[in-house]
């Protein structure tokens, strides 16, 4: 583990020459050549596999259930199926000789959310952990066991539901460790001016992982049966983790691929940071920082209005829209590659306006995240008035999905700048807070479309657009960028 010493002993290691501010632009102006892009398109592609892994069971148990279960399943709308669209499962059923299942619609509920069952407990240790011994083993380790575990999804529906939910409990805790842990590595691996656009990079695999799933698995399940949605996708899992383990280093000192023009790069772009991670934390110091109180408030704020949409697009899209399943999982899915592309487009347009000093850091999060919830919002609230035009309503929720994908260069991001030496524990105590919103809203969504079905939307958008508002105006006032005196002082409060 690296300490802060060893850090300005390597930086004092480097030649102080007229060369070095050369090596160091033509390191950054290597762009997407270089190791560290390298390294977030394998973040990419393992939060790609982490995404279809964790929504391949909700495309599948569709045609995992038989007829009379799929037409009340609880998760889909509140009306009943239309007709074609049970046709064309019982023709799915019927073509592929794929088992199917008795289960209730309080059973398909359960198996559904049993993925979330350990996530409120997980995220922080793992976090931790990750932060004092490094992110690759834990990413890894977290990778391999849930796509192992995908791979025997159809043996344990066979062998009884408690097998399977067991399975997606321990398979929950897997994709945490990947989805927490991934943080730590940029501690070390991203230069304050390359930050959000690596972070983006990463992170945008959510959204096309999201993207394919929702495009291939009616497909999948239609042609080759539901048990292949599970063998291809945690067959891709597996071959990321070929990827993950040799070519994925914690500290780039130790990467024996990185050139020396960019490993001093970064060493010295990173001087000024005390990004080496403690055994110890600084618990009261965090309890009475507004900035970061201001990130979790965001991030709570922000995740209620995200769960409601990922919950509820396919949802909107078949009732209110009339879509069959077929169509509805493609006009699901726009959203989600558009959100891609701008994410990553988002991230180099906030390091560029750094990079350039045309705005400050807390600004650019600021701004940032400014735009993205009151743009995002505002589209979404009038989305019932438009729901007799099918192209208006979808080219809301592709909008309302790129203006919302700024917030992952504004505050979602905002913890690697105030506190880096600390990232993969707050990247934890953050994923908390978003679950938390992810438990809650969809269920109180559920509530207002249940008790009125007309006027049960309107409710659901204004209420998710409130709170983001809210969030935001906290952010605003007592969110900073600068890091913290708690996060450089040497003598804390132990966990």
């Amino acid at each position: 583990m690296s300490t802060g010493a060893d850090i300005k002993a390597r930086v004092g290691d480097i030649p102080n020459d007229s060369n070095l501010n050369m090596t160091q632009e033509q390191s950054f102006k290597k762009g997407f050549c270089s190791l560290r892009h390298g390294l977030a398109f394998i973040l990419q592609l393992c939060n790609f596999s982490i995404y279809t892994q964790q929504m391949n069971l909700s495309i599948a148990i569709t045609a995992m259930v038989n007829t009379t279960a799929a037409s009340s399943q609880l998760n889909t709308s509140t009306e009943r199926p239309p007709a074609n669209s049970q046709d064309f499962w019982n023709e799915t059923l019927q073509e592929s000789k794929a088992p199917v299942y008795d289960w209730t619609p309080e059973i398909q509920g359960i198996l559904l959310s049993s993925l979330s069952y350990g996530s409120f407990l997980a995220p922080i240790p793992t976090g931790y952990v990750a932060g004092v011994f490094g992110a690759k083993y834990v990413v890894g380790a977290g990778l391999l066991i849930s796509s192992i575990l995908t791979l025997f999804i159809p043996l344990a529906a066979d062998a009884g539901v408690a097998l399977l939910i067991v399975l997606r409990v321990i398979q929950g805790i897997a994709q945490v460790m990947v989805l927490t842990g991934q943080y730590s590595v940029w501690v070390k691996w991203a230069p304050p001016l390359e930050r959000s656009q690596l972070t983006t990079i990463a992170g945008s695999g959510s959204m096309l992982g999201t993207f394919l799933v929702l495009i291939s698995g009616g497909l999948l399940c239609q042609t080759l049966g539901w048990p292949y949605i599970f063998y291809i996708f945690g067959g891709i899992g597996c071959v990321c983790c070929l990827i993950w383990f040799p070519l994925v280093y914690d500290d780039p000192q130790n990467h024996p691929f990185i050139s020396s023009s960019e490993k001093r790069y970064i060493v010295c772009s990173l001087a000024q940071e005390d990004c080496s991670p403690g055994w110890s934390l600084p618990i009261k110091a965090m309890v009475k920082s507004l900035p970061l109180w201001a990130i979790v408030v965001s991030y709570l704020c922000q995740y209620w209005l995200l769960s409601m949409i990922m919950a509820y697009t396919p949802t909107y899209i078949s009732s209110v829209l009339q879509a069959n399943l077929r169509d509805s999982g493609i006009l699901s899915a726009l959203p989600f590659v558009f959100g891609c592309v701008c994410i990553i487009l988002g991230g180099l347009l906030a390091d560029f306006l750094l990079s350039r000093k045309i705005l400050q850091l807390v600004t650019i999060r600021k701004l940032f995240t400014a735009i993205g919830v009151l743009v995002s919002s505002g589209i979404l609230v009038p989305l019932p008035w438009v729901r007799s035009s099918r192209i208006t309503t979808m080219a809301f929720l592709v909008l309302s999905s790129v203006f919302c994908s700024l917030c992952d260069s504004g505050a979602l991001i905002n913890f690697l700048d105030i506190a880096p030496r600390y990232a993969g524990f707050l990247k934890g105590l953050l994923q908390v807070f978003s679950h938390i919103s992810g438990g809650i809203a969809p269920t109180v969504a559920g509530f207002f479309i249940g008790q009125d079905p007309e006027f049960g939307w309107r409710n659901v958008f204004f209420l998710a657009a409130a709170i983001d508002v809210v969030g935001l105006l906290f952010y605003l006032i007592f969110g900073q960028a600068e890091v913290q005196d708690w996060a450089k002082e040497q003598t804390f409060t132990h966990l």
